[in-house]
């Protein structure tokens, strides 16, 4: 974070009698939003659950545990995940500035040792003089305003019924979590390192090379396996985002093999053979003693996915730290009833922020945190909300969540197809997504 950027925000403690925020979650919206709120010099109140009461997916109390991926997204110059980087990074974004220290190596993309970035969040939050953790689980919105409810897709059932009477009903998903196994356990004789395109400085990705023999093997058994079954009153939906494996596979046969099992781009490095398909596993920690399982999301029982994915090359001795699992995903109806500031249209002083809002991915979670806590901060002081041009990734992004118009809404993340089109538009790929990042910088510069 540039000097400039600390200069605008305080760093002491709030000064006496100045409002206290409540916040409620302290994912990475949440912890997000803490920060900005305390920087700008107001007091906080971070209302967390963990660890009084744990969710199916959390290991641990920290603030900012990631737990379906350690990814926020592609580093590619141009790129969606990149244009919004660079935004946030303009406005002083501290989960980003924090995910930057913790990176572990993963091609052209940003991932992070996920205990260690958790562990320095919830160090850095609790430095805070003027911020103040809660533990214990919120079911009606807390008393002080205004408040931002950052509880994320697994909030709690009763805080969950508070909102649906509030707003008249709620949306949900179902999310799954991919697999993570232990380096050691790995026949790497079998394995080959690379990127795709060879994009990166350094071959991260660990990929697993299957014949069509052996892709078809797999295909048998994701259709055959048991799964876990949502209860009998949920309707299983799922964001095309975060799709199980054994799901797409269903589709058609050859569905994995064009989609999260592409070759394409996967060359051998050694002997050049193009596979029929291939998995792609990325280091979970900087010592790369374990790999996260790309794009095999699953809800298979744990019995099952230990043997359906042993029989995968260079896994029959494998250890897997984690198993996949499933859980339901929760998000309000932003269109109908959220403002672009992120404030609910009928209850002022409450925003929402993270992935209730319907924002899909790490990056974009904490994005909303960040505008949420300006826009509280600027409305206390008696300012105008955040000015977010519609040409810049989060400008668009906010636009999309709360477009009024939408009738059918599913979660949104950041894609180059949400903003506004470029006059004259470069045919070439590359060149018009250079063209939408330079926009975005030209537009954050006039504006901040």
């Amino acid at each position: 974070m540039s000097e400039a950027t600390h200069a605008a925000l305080p760093k002491n403690a709030a000064p006496t009698g100045s409002p206290t925020v409540a916040v409620v979650g302290a994912g990475l919206a949440g912890s997000e939003a803490a920060w900005q709120l305390a920087k700008a010099g107001l007091n906080v109140r971070l209302y967390e659950m963990r660890p009084t009461r744990m969710t199916e997916a959390h290991k641990t109390g920290n603030c900012a545990e990631m737990v379906c991926s350690n990814s926020f997204g592609s580093d590619n110059p141009g790129g969606a995940s990149r244009i919004l980087k660079e935004e946030l990074e303009r406005l002083g974004a501290f989960v980003l500035e924090t995910a930057r220290r913790h990176a572990v190596p993963a091609g052209a993309s940003l991932a992070v040792d996920r205990d260690a970035f958790a562990a320095d969040v919830t160090a850095q939050l609790s430095a805070l003089p003027n911020v103040e953790i809660v533990p214990g689980e919120i079911t009606e919105l807390p008393p002080e305003r205004p408040c931002i409810l950052a509880t994320g897709p697994l909030t709690g059932s009763g805080l969950a019924k508070t909102l649906e009477q509030m707003l008249g009903g709620s949306l949900y998903f179902y999310d799954a979590i991919a697999p993570i196994v232990s380096t050691d356990s790995l026949d790497m004789e079998q394995l080959f390192f690379a990127n795709r395109y060879d994009k990166g400085a350094t071959p991260d990705f660990l990929n697993v090379p299957m014949s069509k023999e052996q892709y078809n093997t797999l295909v048998d058994d994701l259709l055959s396996a048991d799964v876990v079954l949502p209860h009998n009153f949920e309707e299983a939906k799922y964001f095309e985002g975060c799709m199980p494996i054994e799901a797409i596979a269903a589709r058609a046969r050859r569905t994995l093999a064009f989609g999260p099992m592409k070759p394409v781009g996967l060359n051998h490095p050694k002997t050049g053979e193009r596979h029929f398909a291939v998995i792609q596993l990325r280091a979970e920690n900087k010592h790369r003693t374990a790999y996260n399982m790309v794009g095999f999301q699953t809800k298979m029982k744990y019995g099952e996915q230990s043997r359906v994915l042993r029989k995968l090359p260079g896994f029959a001795n494998a250890e897997f730290l984690r198993l996949g699992s499933m859980h339901r995903n929760t998000y309000i109806d932003s269109p109908r009833v959220l403002a672009p500031t992120l404030e609910l249209r009928n209850f002022p002083g409450v925003y929402i922020a993270g992935q209730l809002t319907g924002t899909e991915g790490y990056l974009e979670s904490s994005a909303t945190g960040l505008v949420a806590a300006r826009n509280v901060a600027r409305a206390l002081a008696g300012e105008a909300p955040l000015p977010l041009p519609a040409e810049t990734m989060l400008g668009s992004l906010l636009a999309a969540i709360t477009d009024a118009t939408r009738k059918k809404f599913q979660p949104m993340n950041a894609n180059i197809g949400i903003l506004p089109p470029l006059i004259p538009a470069p045919k070439d790929r590359v060149e018009r997504n250079a063209r939408h990042a330079e926009r975005s910088r030209e537009q954050m510069q006039a504006a901040f």
